[in-house]
């Protein structure tokens, strides 16, 4: 079941043409969200970002693109789905059909997909760097755009070398992100994760992880440039999404990390989301 223009269909009545510009040229951007004992979660977050993602990529934005109108878009499908306590969403908006790289209208579509969600979080955790291809530092690569063939290679090598995830690195060989989330490495009391200008994504986790350690007095933390170099040397590295959370790592390359203040972390987000 999906819900398509705010239609509920099954999912093998969707019918997208051979002009569907999300399948032609990656027009389209997305929206992981995790929805909670039918709450949506961070939901005000979710909708100013898609917002000014379609805003930065020229889409129309539709009059009734309210945040209560497409919260409610959104329990409407979770509604009809299996019985689960969390569900993982995603909401993609694509222009609609039709031109080739020159778009015949900037007006969207939209369709929203569910399933039932079991987060399972590893024990043990291994990542190591992706050095095939980069992820280009600008103000794009922090959209979630559709076009994601950098994070799917890193995911198949990942897969062919028995690794949990790996890191993206820009033209520059500085850190961007992981292949499914933002990244934060600790070292002593200060916190880093690479600034949104070396092309990482503008995570929903990511945000709220810097609002609860900047509302610490024992903790600093750092939008900047990461090196490999510094992650070897780092004491605790995670990772953050919106449907894991924190994801603790345990494990690059020789190194093998403690996850203390990466706890208290955890502890923190999740009472965010029960209160937020």
């Amino acid at each position: 079941m999906v819900n398509f223009n705010g239609t509920l269909i099954s999912d093998n009545e969707v019918q997208l043409s051979t002009k569907n510009r999300a399948f032609k040229y990656g027009d389209a951007i997305f929206e992981t969200i995790k929805v909670t004992n039918g709450k949506v979660v961070f939901i005000e977050d979710h909708y100013f970002r898609l917002m000014a993602s379609m805003r930065m990529l020229r889409m129309k934005i539709p009059m009734k693109f309210t945040l209560e109108f497409l919260q409610e878009e959104i329990l409407k499908l979770t509604r009809e789905l299996p019985s689960s306590s969390i569900y993982r969403v995603r909401l993609t908006v694509y222009r609609k059909d039709g031109g080739l790289y020159t778009p015949v209208t900037n007006e969207v579509d939209y369709i929203i997909e569910g399933a039932p969600l079991e987060v399972i979080k590893k024990e043990v955790y291994k990542i190591d760097i992706y050095k095939d291809f980069y992820n280009y530092s600008g103000l794009l690569s922090t959209v979630k755009t559709t076009n994601r063939m950098l994070n799917t290679l890193a995911a198949v090598f990942a897969e062919e070398n028995d690794l949990d995830n790996c890191i993206l690195l820009n033209e520059r060989k500085g850190v961007v992100e992981a292949i499914n989330g933002n990244l934060f490495i600790i070292k002593g009391n200060v916190v880093k994760t690479p600034a949104l200008t070396e092309g990482c994504i503008k995570g929903i986790i990511r945000k709220k992880v810097i609002e609860i350690i900047e509302k610490h007095p024992k903790y600093t933390i750092e939008e900047t440039t990461i090196s490999p170099f510094e992650i070897q040397k780092a004491d605790e590295v995670f990772i953050t999404n919106a449907i894991i959370g924190v994801q603790s790592v345990t494990n690059y390359r020789k190194k093998e990390f403690v996850t203390e203040i990466t706890d208290k972390i955890k502890s923190s987000l999740q009472l965010a989301i029960v209160t937020g």
